[in-house]
């Protein structure tokens, strides 16, 4: 008991991991740590730029589109997302989730770079250092859980007993928040440990000579180091292949084509059967309940306007009809493009007697959800590649691929291309 107290009292450190000589890795210290920050930094940076471009991606001022309703001052970013160039969303979320999964490596060896300052002991000694040990807190736990959350989206493996999409909003800005405390709080340290050491010259140091970093007032520099199994530059090997191995196993769902069976690590690196209709799925037909009996000849399409009509898809395929190339991109990283053929929105708009710069309030089959519903711009609607695609690559859809009808916009992203579509409401949203 006596030894409790002088635990909590600090005059004694706790046994393992509180004791600064349990920590012997030679390879520890400022410099090798402040690289690995470094590279996080840039990424993070990236990362928080493409977040922040996706979620305006989703217009989220127009009805039913904002996930996150109580977001408050974090809306502050928004405006209307340009359906040129119609790449922009592929390349953004592709650069979000691949940039993401790519970090992985980087991360995790920098937690372990700082783990002993996580067993510091007693955690605080001044009001100062408490703050810092809060903000450590925040940045650590944020990390981890922006980045397991995302990967686990990108699974589509919900375990997590809340709504992704807020979480992921809200949990970046506390995390990029910490992030922020924490660089103004390093940033002089992190320039003087860079400075200490030159990044070539660690390139050409072995394993024979390698040394510890001289102590430091933050303790990573072990007080009774081992001898060294690894050198720097093997360290630093070590993380970059990794991080490439991950890249090289997750860029091919965004990539597509021929690349797309490289992408073991994501779960739309597959086929789905021969022939047109052979690329990715985000939900199927089956697991939303959609069949034969929703879809079949008794299918019409709504539209609603100051002249409502009601459309056969025999009437829809009587109508002018269009074809473009455009990709369809998903949040969770994937996308693919595919040549789609249907009839323009501003046609069906102009036909339920809508006025020029009117949206649409897309309806589908499917019930509750996030895809069951779509807001699209007054600009989504004019632009004359937007259109309700009946065929792809020259076949009638799947039923997977939103038969007997889907929205397709460029630019958009996937979850706005609605599938399986029952009314167009075509109004306006100023």
């Amino acid at each position: 008991m006596r030894r409790v107290r002088a635990w909590l009292r600090g005059d004694e450190r706790p046994p393992g991991p509180f004791r600064p000589e349990f920590w012997r890795s030679p390879l520890r210290g400022p410099w090798l740590t402040s690289v690995f920050g470094l590279v996080l930094l840039v990424g993070i940076s990236i990362m928080a730029l493409t977040g922040l471009l996706s979620y305006a991606a989703y217009n989220p001022r127009l009805p039913g589109n904002d996930i996150t309703p109580e977001r408050g001052l974090l809306g502050f970013y928004l405006f209307d997302w340009p359906t040129d160039p119609v790449w922009l969303y592929r390349l953004n979320q592709g650069v979000h989730v691949i940039l993401g999964l790519t970090l992985v490596p980087v991360l995790l060896a920098k937690l372990w770079s700082v783990i002993p300052r996580l067993f510091s002991w007693p955690p605080a000694r001044s009001p100062a250092q408490l703050l810092e040990r809060a903000s450590l807190l925040l940045l650590v736990g944020g990390a981890v859980f922006q980045f397991v959350t995302g990967i686990l989206n990108i699974q589509l493996f919900y375990v997590f007993p809340f709504s992704f999409y807020p979480a992921h909003l809200y949990g970046a800005w506390i995390f990029l928040a910490a992030l922020a405390a924490h660089v103004v709080l390093k940033l002089p340290r992190v320039i003087t440990a860079l400075r200490s050491r030159g990044f070539r010259q660690e390139l050409r140091t072995g394993l024979r000579d390698t040394r510890p970093e001289p102590p430091d007032p933050d303790g990573l520099v072990p007080v009774a180091p081992a001898a060294p199994t690894m050198s720097r530059r093997g360290a630093l090997a070590f993380v970059g292949g990794g991080s490439l191995t991950v890249f090289g196993l997750s860029v091919g769902q965004t990539l597509d084509g021929p690349l797309r069976g490289t992408a073991l690590l994501a779960p739309h690196g597959r086929t789905y059967g021969p022939g047109p209709n052979d690329f990715q799925v985000n939900k199927t037909a089956a697991s939303l309940g959609i069949g034969a009996a929703e879809t079949g000849p008794g299918w019409r399409l709504a539209l609603t306007g100051p002249r409502p009509v009601r459309l056969s898809r025999a009437d829809l395929l009587a109508l002018p009809s269009h074809t473009h190339r455009l990709p369809i991109a998903c949040v969770e990283g994937w996308s693919t493009e595919q040549e789609w053929t249907g009839v323009r929105l501003a046609d069906l708009a102009r036909l339920a007697g809508a006025e020029d710069g009117t949206g649409v309030f897309v309806r589908s089959l499917q019930r509750g959800g996030v895809f069951s519903h779509a807001s699209l711009s007054a600009r989504q609607v004019a632009d004359p590649r937007s259109m309700l695609a009946l065929r792809v690559n020259g076949a009638d859809l799947s039923l997977d691929h939103g038969f007997p009808a889907r929205i397709i916009v460029p630019g958009a992203p996937g979850v706005h291309n609605t599938k399986w579509v029952r009314e167009l409401d075509f109004r306006s949203f100023s």
